[in-house]
């Protein structure tokens, strides 16, 4: 199955040098080059939940600290993903059905959106479907304890992963297993549970870094099953409706899991569950679930054999009468399966369903869908296309701030372009901090309370500050005191000058109202005080 990883290889590494990160990215950048004893620092106030992935970043960033190597982690996690699906495909129903899910799955621009991006769900989305491979595997008489190992892994990546236990629980069900089978899954489960317990002690502590959600309505989840199928309408309702059909399959003979039953409940389970739960405590964003994403292409490339299958019984001399939806165990090419004879309601036909030439107009297929959604794919590797751009912010201070100048960071977290982007601000003074982040253990640094920065901004007749334009134009107030005190006296003992504006993101000059109605030039800087 080395197409799937090829496509989504190239795919991946198309355009990976956007020439910026955005402000998440830009985090995992700047702690990931920290120490060790840092990062641990750093976990125990915020972002437990990235721990270990920032801590394999680390190890990545010591190799070259660049923005491609750090994306580079993020496109070969999204390549093992397609395999992996391919392998679903092709255990639970045939080759062909595996070849075009793990196909499908690289070209789905959700899928290619976070294959490029320095975060942990591309990578938390391959443990998601090695586990599942591994759950396919262990009701069929494998090891459990790979599979728990695998899924501990992935939640200790993320901890919303943990929703997958629900899913496999789900698609057990449908399968109608026995004891032995809930057994051992209950057993992996529990441990799962255990080893992730730890951690969701710690994050629900850090549970102030997600206030900014909202409930997720109605909408939320339409959206997410359009971007799980494709966001453009002709490729979204194709998808759909073979998705659909893939359903036919759902539950199948005692004990076995079908492909849309363990489908299904992967694509599902997980971000119903997390939308459910947000409606008393907002968790829900779209990239938490990307893991259930793999589910999606699966049922669409069983409903698309299954119609297959529907063509070539109509095709003359093919085989007539209803044909139940039979699983790669059930109906293999070569007729046996482990030694069994083929089934008496599957007699032998024409051998379209085994043609290549079908497999080749199912690729053919998929590539008219990757076709279709070229110019989505394209625009997303415009670094415009993130949320912000902090390589722009960066150029725009470069040309107007000059070393010795003061800088006031509104509010803190605008900070971190400095800390990702340093050279443009080398030999700045930053009129709030008092401890850099690393010394700290803080992401974007501690600053001083809010008598000193009224102290220190007094004796300054200009600042240039670097600020969230929608907190400057009164859109939000902040909670903390030190950014309402900034917000104080910039409104009430400056006026703003020249700007230059990226994004969400202004640079912008103060003057002193005093020296502005007493038309006089602004004094020089005084020099930098050691403590700054």
């Amino acid at each position: 199955m080395s197409a799937p990883a090829l496509v989504m290889l190239a795919l991946g590494l198309w355009g990976l040098d956007r020439g910026g990160m955005w402000r998440d990215e830009a985090v995992t950048f700047q702690v990931a080059r920290r120490t060790v004893p840092q990062i641990w620092r750093l976990l125990h106030g915020v972002d437990a939940v990235h721990g270990l992935y920032y801590l394999l970043m680390h190890a990545v960033l010591t190799v070259h600290p660049g923005e491609v190597v750090l994306r580079l982690p993020s496109v070969c996690a999204a390549a093992l993903t397609a395999v992996l699906v391919a392998a679903l495909g092709t255990r639970l129903v045939r080759p062909r059905v595996g070849l075009w899910a793990g196909l499908l799955y690289a070209v789905t621009p959700m899928t290619g959106h976070y294959a490029q991006e320095g975060r942990s769900y591309a990578l938390v989305a391959a443990g998601a479907a090695a586990a599942t491979l591994l759950f396919v595997r262990a009701v069929q008489g494998g090891s459990w304890w790979a599979y728990g190992t695998v899924l501990g892994l992935t939640c200790w990546l993320h901890e919303f992963a943990v929703l997958l236990l629900l899913a496999h629980g789900v698609s057990l069900a449908l399968a109608r297993v026995g004891v032995r089978v809930w057994r051992g899954w209950g057993c992996a489960g529990a441990a799962v549970v255990l080893l992730l317990l730890p951690m969701a002690l710690v994050s629900r502590a850090q549970s102030a870094q997600v206030a900014w959600l909202r409930e997720p309505a109605l909408g939320t989840a339409q959206g997410l099953l359009r971007t799980f199928l494709g966001p453009t309408d002709e490729v979204y309702w194709a998808c759909l409706v073979l998705a659909l059909v893939g359903l036919a399959g759902l539950v199948g003979r005692r004990g076995e899991v079908t492909c849309a039953g363990v489908a299904l409940p992967l694509v599902a389970v997980p971000p119903l569950v997390l939308m459910l739960v947000s409606q008393v405590s907002p968790l829900y964003v779209d990239r938490y679930v990307l893991y259930a994403l793999s589910g999606a292409p699966l049922l669409v490339a069983a409903g698309a054999d299954r119609v297959a299958g529907a063509v070539a019984r109509l095709r003359p001399g093919g085989r007539r009468g209803p044909a139940p939806f039979l699983s790669r165990n059930d109906c293999p090419d070569d007729g046996t399966s482990q030694g069994r004879p083929r089934p008496p309601s599957a007699p032998a036909g024409p051998d379209l369903i085994g043609s290549p030439l079908l497999t080749l107009t199912g690729v053919l297929a998929v590539a008219l869908a990757l076709t279709h959604q070229l110019p989505l794919l394209r625009n997303d590797r415009d670094v415009a296309h993130r949320p912000d751009d902090l390589a722009a912010v960066s150029r725009a201070a470069a040309r107007e701030v000059r070393p010795e100048d003061p800088v006031l960071f509104l509010p803190a977290q605008t900070r971190n372009a400095a800390l990702t982007y340093p050279g443009a601000f080398r030999g700045v003074r930053d009129v709030a901090l008092a401890e850099p982040g690393p010394e700290s253990g803080t992401l974007y640094g501690r600053e001083v309370d809010a008598e000193a920065l009224r102290r220190r901004m007094a004796r300054l007749d200009r600042v240039w500050v670097v600020a969230d334009r929608d907190l400057l134009a009164g859109r939000w107030r902040p909670g903390s005191p030190v950014e309402r005190a900034k917000l104080s006296v910039l409104g009430r003992d400056f006026v703003p000058g020249e700007e230059s504006v990226q994004g969400d993101v202004t640079v912008r000059l103060y003057v002193r109202r005093s020296v502005v109605s007493g038309g006089s030039a602004p004094r020089p800087a005084p020099p930098r005080p050691a403590r700054w």
